[in-house]
């Protein structure tokens, strides 16, 4: 009988030390299952703090809170201590006679009869703590021997469960620093911009992160609508879980399905494994589908179904599965016309379609081009050791360039500057030719009334000074930003403002 009741402990000490990674209840469980089948009357398990090399009480029973703060000893410290140091378990027949016992807990008001056992919680030569218990024995309650060896058994299995919950806890601190870091990373802080009509990007994006809608980036080729969708993630409740993304354009038609909502085994030959798909990936988290524009109509009528109904089939599956994903979409294409052409199902476009956000391209967003340059100088400048920096001409060329990639070829062009600079500073006549002839398109000059060389020549001025006058308005009077919209230096621009005799205080 008393084996059986030995059996039973240590097979269920084993189970609840591998139901989850709740150090503290775990432990608790498996002391009250040595209590319940074993009649231990207390029992703790101290595990050794590597910061202060003490040993601490981290699970007991029979013992209150208060208790529990008081069990706290240092290495060779009473017979918890001596234990640990030793590495050897120790037996105490009657601890009201041991002089080296301390009860230090003050748990035992009494405490001639009762027995004592120690033993180490080793984990190969590493040790660990000390698991502990109370008992008293009579010839009806089992023999020392017994007990030390289901001890031993069971310091094992708590051993390699503190490892394996140690090696837990430091990857789920790692992953929670990472994802601090994507949080702050795609924070709308880093996201660069402070023109007009980016700003109006923006507020919508601190708008619609905090929920659950579906969001439709529309937008040119280059325009950031990926860092846009995982701003909408690490800026929302669903940060904690994965954030999704695919290309759809990428993906050859055959494969789509199988991509988006996985494959059962054995659906067709080759099958030999079931394949998750990425809206099972996505679940509790976003799903970022790109050029959703691109999809096939056969496809869009399950995504649209997947989206009503928030469930779908593996391939090869009859059985309906839930999902819960927030969905993403970004498109490069004018969906409204699509689904005029029959390209585009209209159902899908309306279900996706709930807050759209358009970004602007960067020829429309010029007052951000200085910014965004500076950035990328900064953070290729760190990544290839470099210092280069862009003077005021080049500079100038930067803004005035048209940018039909957008801020992905900003990005790539300062990225080549930087590596094949052979000076620090960057000039006019090191730019390609293409930064100098595609230039945005300026005002043109109205021609004279007449040929008269005086009235040309005013003409000028006057076209010049409204202009200038008009990019110290657009640029909320800032010189800095009004001369890099015109394309002068800021020495440049003060010298025309006294000549023209512009009062920035009346205009």
């Amino acid at each position: 009988m008393r084996k059986n009741q030995e059996l039973y402990a240590i097979l269920e000490v084993s189970r609840v030390l591998t139901a989850s990674f709740d150090l503290q209840d775990n432990l608790h469980d498996a002391m009250q299952i040595l209590a319940s089948r074993l009649e231990m009357q207390r029992g703790c398990v101290f595990l050794l703090d590597s910061a202060s090399r003490a040993l601490n009480i981290v699970a007991a029973h029979g013992l209150s809170r208060e208790e529990i703060k008081r069990g706290r000893y240092l290495s060779g410290e009473g017979i918890v201590g001596q234990v640990l140091e030793s590495r050897a378990p120790m037996f105490i027949p009657n601890i009201g006679a041991e002089p080296k016992f301390l009860n230090k807990t003050a748990s035992r008001l009494d405490k001639s009869g009762i027995s004592f056992l120690c033993i180490p919680i080793m984990l190969e030569d590493s040790a660990l703590g000390v698991i502990s218990a109370d008992r008293i024995y009579s010839e009806a309650h089992g023999s020392v021997d017994d007990d030390l060896r289901v001890l031993q058994i069971v310091a094992s299995f708590i051993a390699q469960f503190v490892k394996l919950y140690e090696h837990f806890k430091s990857k789920e601190d790692e992953l929670g620093r990472l994802r601090q870091q994507l949080t702050e990373r795609f924070s709308l802080p880093n996201i660069i911009g402070e023109s007009r009509e980016f700003q109006r990007v923006l507020k919508s994006i601190k708008k619609v992160a905090a929920t659950d809608t579906t969001v439709l980036l529309l937008g040119e080729s280059g325009t950031g609508k990926e860092l846009i969708a995982q701003t909408l993630h690490y800026q929302s409740a669903r940060a904690v879980n994965s954030f999704v993304a695919v290309n759809l354009a990428a993906l050859p038609e055959n494969l789509i399905e199988a991509e988006l909502f996985g494959v059962e085994r054995g659906a067709y030959t080759g099958a030999t494994a079931r394949r998750v798909g990425r809206f099972e990936s996505a679940h509790k988290g976003t799903l970022f589908l790109d050029e959703i524009g691109e999809l096939p109509l056969a496809s869009q009528v399950k995504l649209l179904r997947v989206l009503q109904e928030r469930s779908f089939e593996r391939i090869g599956s009859s059985r309906s599965q839930s999902v819960d994903v927030r969905v993403v979409a970004a498109t490069n294409r004018d969906l409204e016309s699509e689904v005029r052409r029959g390209n585009f199902r209209e159902d899908l476009y309306w279900r996706l379609n709930v807050v759209p956000i358009v970004l602007p391209p960067l020829r429309e967003r010029v007052e951000d081009i200085p910014l965004i340059a500076a950035h990328y100088i900064q953070k290729f400048n760190r990544t290839y050791s470099q210092s280069v920096r862009l003077d005021d001409e080049a500079l100038a060329a930067l803004v005035q360039y048209r940018w039909p990639g957008n801020v992905r070829e900003l990005a790539n062009t300062i990225e080549r500057f930087v590596i094949m600079a052979d000076r620090d500073v960057i000039g006019l006549s090191d730019l390609p030719p293409n930064l100098t002839q595609d230039r945005l398109v300026c005002t043109p000059v109205s021609e004279p009334s007449n040929g008269d060389v005086d009235n040309l020549g005013q003409e000028v001025q006057n076209l010049e000074k409204k202009r200038i006058i008009k990019a110290l308005q657009e640029n909320n009077f800032v010189q800095n930003r009004a001369s890099l919209a015109l394309g002068i230096t800021p020495r440049q621009l003060g010298y025309r403002i006294k000549k023209y005799q512009i009062d920035l205080r009346k205009i």
